[in-house]
């Protein structure tokens, strides 16, 4: 995969080892200041709302309905949004990539599906399992040499097709709740027309409350608030939790959330880690088991949002965005006693609203970057609709069936842009 070539030095990443290098801590920590802005901060504010609600819902509506506990649950919570918190901060300040740490929404789906039919601990067994499976994956350098290989257009479909639900929200929101929505689109409209230096989905987000709280469209708290001590969780090992489980989580986060991300930066114009990538989602997906939580990894939605041109116009800043997201969704985590009975509160048609309208650009640029070349047309389109299709089988979702089918689609439909791509690169080495 030709991956785009980027002049700012923040923006590189050295290739030659395993682990890639980045501009390191130090001067993502002295550039930090000057780059959090209205900009910045409101896209780290936005991925927050966006993955600290409905995702978080998936999570505890599925551990309710199997009969954990409340501390269990909290602890859960704990894991996820803690480990993913740190990601986004350490991968952020060392690439100043907006790099976003998270977990991923389809595997809370998937896990939360499987918890009838396994006991507790034999599905943190699993977890545990998904994360060592998604590190061995990392450190092979398998995911570089495979990212390099997939063609560019194939990728830019699959993330087009996989975010379009984010835009086509846009009109189930404004449907669904006319006043709040329609108020948050105004905010969007005037914002950018006007202010166009100050992000439009921060004015989304103020005249979307203003008119949800005119409208009494919160919800009521639920649950009470308290705060819950994390607790650890012992694993047990069991064949079928590995199959049903494991297997197909491993597989998600890096066919999918992973795969989003990194097809999301590129579309942005950064050369992202894709090896530290995976092997930092390997880890998160070892460390969040500990109490309860199925994987913590890098995250393709919350990425957009971060990496958007609503975090600002200069990219080699946005990484500020992804910092702020970060320390949020720790903090998060942390209180997850007390938030978990919030999240309930915001009116979901708003989150939708704000989401899809910070994945505008990115949706935009990867339409673009996908069709715009000669070269596998066909691969980009059937990447595209596989995407859009939502599919998912054996547990995996459709990200990953969108690039399977892509480059499937191109070696036998258009083998000539394979050669001719290999044909370039071997002239360029020579």
């Amino acid at each position: 995969m030709a991956v785009p070539d980027t002049p700012q030095r923040a923006e590189t990443v050295e290739e030659k080892h395993l682990l890639e290098r980045g501009p390191g801590f130090r001067s993502g920590l002295r550039d930090l200041p000057g780059n959090l802005n209205s900009a910045t901060i409101g896209a780290g504010l936005i991925a927050t709302i966006f993955g600290c609600t409905g995702p978080a819902l998936i999570v505890i509506n599925g551990a309710n309905e199997a009969g954990l506990s409340a501390g269990l649950i909290a602890s859960w919570i704990f894991g996820i949004y803690v480990f993913g918190g740190l990601i986004s901060i350490i991968m952020a300040l060392h690439y100043k990539q907006p790099i976003t740490g998270a977990f991923s929404i389809p595997g809370a789906a998937l896990v939360t599906a499987a918890l009838p039919n396994f006991t507790f601990p034999e599905m943190v067994g699993a977890f545990l399992m998904a994360g060592l499976i998604v590190l061995l994956v990392g450190v092979t350098g398998l995911v570089r040499k495979v990212a390099h290989w997939i063609p560019f257009p194939i990728v830019m479909a699959m993330i087009a097709g996989a975010l379009i639900r984010f835009g086509v929200d846009i009109v189930n929101s404004a449907a669904a709740a006319p006043a709040v929505a329609g108020a948050a689109l105004l905010g969007f409209v005037l914002l950018s027309r006007f202010l166009p230096k100050v992000p439009g989905v921060l004015g989304a987000l103020v005249l979307g409350l203003i008119a949800a709280g005119v409208m009494g469209s919160f919800g009521s708290l639920e649950g009470g608030l308290g705060l819950t001590a994390p607790e650890l969780v012992a694993p047990s090992f069991d064949l079928g939790a590995m199959l049903a489980v494991a297997i197909p989580l491993a597989l998600l986060v890096i066919g999918a959330e992973n795969a989003q991300a990194m097809g999301v930066l590129m579309a942005e114009r950064y050369k992202p880690p894709f090896n530290v990538m995976t092997i930092i989602s390997g880890v998160g997906g070892i460390l969040a088991p500990l109490f309860g939580g199925h994987n913590a990894n890098i995250a393709g939605p919350m990425t957009a949002i971060c990496s958007s041109d609503q975090a600002g116009e200069e990219r080699s800043g946005r990484y500020a965005a992804t910092v702020v997201n970060g320390v949020l969704f720790a903090l998060f985590g942390i209180f997850a006693g007390v938030t978990v009975a919030l999240v309930t509160v915001m009116p979901a048609e708003l989150t939708a609203m704000v989401a899809g309208l910070a994945m505008i650009g990115v949706l935009v640029r990867s339409f673009r970057a996908s069709f715009s070349e000669a070269r596998f047309q066909l691969g980009a389109f059937f990447a595209l609709v596989i995407a859009m299709s939502g599919i998912a089988m054996f547990n995996i979702s459709a990200p990953f069936w969108a690039l399977i089918g892509g480059v499937l689609a191109s070696l036998l439909l258009e083998p000539r842009d394979f050669r001719a791509r290999r044909e370039e690169e071997e002239a360029g080495s020579a």
